[in-house]
């Protein structure tokens, strides 16, 4: 195979990547995910954990009071952002209804030392983000009504529970979480997968469209023209995941080994890349090409889920410098399993190429 016949295939289907819509949109959706990330981590995180949206408000929040006297007002008291209004229960309602007040609780006239349990009871407005984070800041209220009322009662307790003392949270988890648990592995392994669906749009619609012999009508010949698609697709696996790498860091976040992420990177791609093409060019139809290749993608990232050192660790490890040396291990091992498919599509090519007339 010639080098220049390659370059000449890739630099014409890099130069048409922009009519192709799927790839330009996905772009742009990482683009916007690499952009905005502080923005997305303070909504995402709260999806799997309410309580950390609490870290980022920083509004005080009116609470209607109603029923009888308890120690629940202390708890109140206690608190900066969340100011206590004593009404009727009606009347705290209607207040809610009009949002005049966040959040409306009631408390009974139970005594703390009575022997049923006291049901406190907290009104808020349905399906309402500003109701997730009253609903935070009133739990831990109630959270230190209940100790105090656990406390009253300690003389029946018949079974003490043994103490844990675990170290202070430093409160920077659901950021490292987020970050380097989920943001980082997506932007960095999502453009390989994306340029994998490529390749199989740039050789199947080769087939559809019925180009396939005027270009083999030319000296390039059938595996040339399948390597010079894979070429373009490879190209945008570190271009891509290294502009995000670069504005996550305009971002404030600190990513550790970035040329050892792009290179795994760029392995894995390559791989994901070779297999795709290998599909396309037996299917040589874009929908079951691209079905049979997501069935396939799944087992293998299934498969490879099971290795303690998965892609998804490693980058996250690598991210926060704590790989060690063995991820070299690894990238030798993916680069050998890479070409050995890379040999099986160049062969695989030729013999298709075969069938293809001149």
């Amino acid at each position: 195979m010639k080098r220049r016949n390659i370059g000449l295939i890739a630099k014409k289907e890099l130069l048409g990547l922009s009519s192709e819509k799927t790839i330009v949109f996905a772009i742009l959706l990482q683009v916007f995910i690499a952009m905005f990330s502080s923005f997305l981590m303070v909504g995402l995180t709260a999806m799997y954990d309410p309580e950390a949206i609490e870290g980022y408000s920083t509004v005080t929040y009116g609470v209607g009071y109603a029923g009888a006297d308890s120690p629940l007002i202390d708890e109140f008291e206690k608190r900066d952002d969340l100011i206590l209004h004593r009404m009727d229960l009606s009347q705290a309602l209607a207040a809610l209804r009009e949002r005049a007040v966040s959040a409306v609780v009631y408390v009974p006239d139970t005594p703390p030392d009575a022997e049923g349990p006291v049901m406190v009871t907290l009104y808020l407005i349905q399906n309402d983000l500003q109701s997730s984070v009253i609903n935070v800041k009133v739990k831990e209220v109630l959270q230190g009504y209940e100790k105090e009322l656990r406390e009253v009662r300690a003389d029946r307790m018949t079974a003490f529970p043994v103490s844990l003392n675990f170290p202070e949270s430093g409160g920077g988890e659901n950021f490292f979480e987020f970050v380097y648990g989920l943001l980082i592995p997506l932007l960095v392994l999502l453009p390989a997968i994306v340029s994998a669906a490529l390749i199989i749009d740039l050789i199947t619609e080769e087939y559809q469209r019925q180009t396939l012999e005027t270009l083999m009508s030319t000296p390039v010949t059938f595996a040339e023209m399948v390597w010079g698609k894979v070429a373009a697709c490879e190209v945008l696996v570190p271009v891509q995941a290294g502009a995000w790498l670069l504005l996550l860091g305009f971002n404030g976040i600190a990513v550790d080994n970035a040329a050892a992420i792009l290179l795994h990177a760029s392995a894995g791609g390559l791989f994901l890349i070779l297999l795709g093409a290998l599909v396309a060019l037996h299917y040589r139809e874009r929908t079951s090409a691209q079905f049979i290749f997501s069935t396939a993608l799944v087992v293998v990232f299934l498969l490879v889920m099971a290795v303690p050192y998965n892609p998804l660790n490693l980058m996250v490890r690598l991210a926060v410098d704590t790989a060690g040396p063995v991820h070299w291990l690894i990238l030798l091992l993916v680069a050998g399993v890479t070409a050995l498919l890379g040999w099986a599509v160049t062969a695989y090519a030729r013999r298709v190429g075969e069938g293809v007339p001149a």
